[in-house]
This record gives structure tokens, C-alpha cells and sequence, in this order.
């Protein structure tokens, strides 16, 4: 029988806090939430590995240490909305749920969103609710948000999304340019989102966050 609990541990100990994430709530979230429930079945043997975690349909769960320096660099204090973006099978709405007030989940593959929906409700994560709608278009009606996350990669981030953040709000995002990629963080100040760098990480663009082709005549 698979020791999960020592995986967690080592995963922590060995790709986590290695890569400069010391919030002990973080620590205390990714020790806690059983990553391995959050993998495909026929996946859990390497989800606590240091890599992306295939899901299907190009989609993925992104590696731990590209999420913990996600979550570390978005610094989500107890009284904040937190709008999480592809949220696959809810691994990243699981943690995101221990560190914030609520989480609101949106997921556009109708088969990962009921998967995810009833694997939260199994893990007693009563603080996330999950919306099966298009990526791009967000879940305004329940913004604005203090925090946006997004499971994957993007070209660039759809207006309707940065519209959703409230002013002084935080959103992370791993831009992908060819094959490569880093994560930045947007702070939204007099309506404009201005980003920064913060680490180099890599995954699979979301759908409707590619890059608009200029069609030239």
C-alpha cells in the first residue's frame, strides 16, 4: 500500500520549501490536501512527482513547486475572494480554500468539473464552489475577486478576466513565449493590471488565453 502521507512530506520537503516557499500556511495546506485524490486514477503514482500531472484533453495539474511559488508570491490572506481558473480535478481550489474566505472555482471540461465538484465535497472543502462555464469568460457575478489564479499557461490574459479583479487586487499567470515561460504577478492600480516578474515555470496555454492573430491582408 502507497505511504501518500510520506510522498506528501517529501514533496514538500525536497521541491517546496527548496524553492523559497516558507508561508507556513502554504506549508501547512500542501502537507494537508491529499494531492494524490486530486490525481486521475490511473495517474497517482507520480502525482506527487516534480512535474505537470497530464489530466487530458492538454490540460494539466500544474508541478507543486510552480504552484506553492504561485501561491507564495500571491501572498492570499484569510478575508479574500480568490476567482481559481481551470481548476481541473480542485487540487489548486483545495489549497487555495485553506488559505482564503472562499474560492470560486471554473472549470470548462464538463467530465473534470463533476469529477472535481464531487472530490471536494468528499475532502470536506465546504468554502469552494465550482462553475462549469468557458475559461476566458471568468465567474463575474461573483466578483470582483482579491485574487485570480490560473491552472495552466497563458499568451495573454482576456480583458473580461483582468475586469474582474478588484482595484488593488493580485492575479499570477504563467506566460508561455514559444517554449518558454514565466510566471508573473499583476497588480491592478487605477484599473490598469501592471506585471512583474517572479519565477520560471512552464504548462500547457488554457484555452481562450492564446495569443489573438493579426490577420494581415
Amino acid at each position: 500500500m502507497t505511504d501518500y502521507a510520506a510522498r506528501r512530506t517529501m514533496m514538500v520537503d525536497t521541491q517546496v520549501r527548496p524553492s523559497d516557499v516558507t508561508k507556513f500556511n502554504i506549508i501547512d495546506a500542501m502537507l494537508t490536501v491529499r494531492r494524490e485524490v486530486f490525481t486521475p486514477d490511473d495517474k497517482r503514482e507520480i502525482a506527487y512527482v516534480s512535474e505537470n500531472v497530464p489530466l487530458g484533453a492538454g490540460r494539466v495539474m500544474l508541478e507543486p513547486r510552480t504552484l506553492a511559488k504561485i501561491l507564495d508570491a500571491l501572498d492570499i490572506q484569510p478575508e479574500e475572494m480568490v476567482l481559481d481558473l481551470g481548476c481541473g480535478l480542485g487540487y489548486s481550489t483545495a489549497l487555495i480554500a485553506r488559505l482564503a474566505e472562499a474560492v470560486v472555482a471554473v472549470e470548462e471540461d464538463e467530465d473534470l468539473a463533476r469529477d472535481a465538484e464531487a472530490l471536494l465535497s468528499s475532502e470536506n472543502v465546504d468554502n469552494a464552489a465550482l462553475i462549469t462555464a468557458p475559461l476566458a469568460e471568468g465567474a463575474p457575478k461573483h466578483g470582483p475577486y482579491d485574487v485570480i489564479t490560473l491552472q495552466g499557461a497563458v499568451e495573454e490574459v482576456p480583458e473580461a478576466i483582468l475586469a474582474q479583479l478588484k482595484e488593488g487586487g493580485r492575479i499570477a499567470a504563467v506566460f508561455m513565449e514559444g517554449g518558454l515561460g514565466v510566471c508573473r504577478l499583476g497588480y491592478k492600480i487605477d484599473g490598469d493590471v501592471s506585471w512583474r516578474f517572479e519565477f520560471n515555470a512552464s504548462a500547457p496555454v488554457l484555452n481562450g488565453f492564446e495569443r489573438a492573430t493579426a490577420f494581415v491582408l
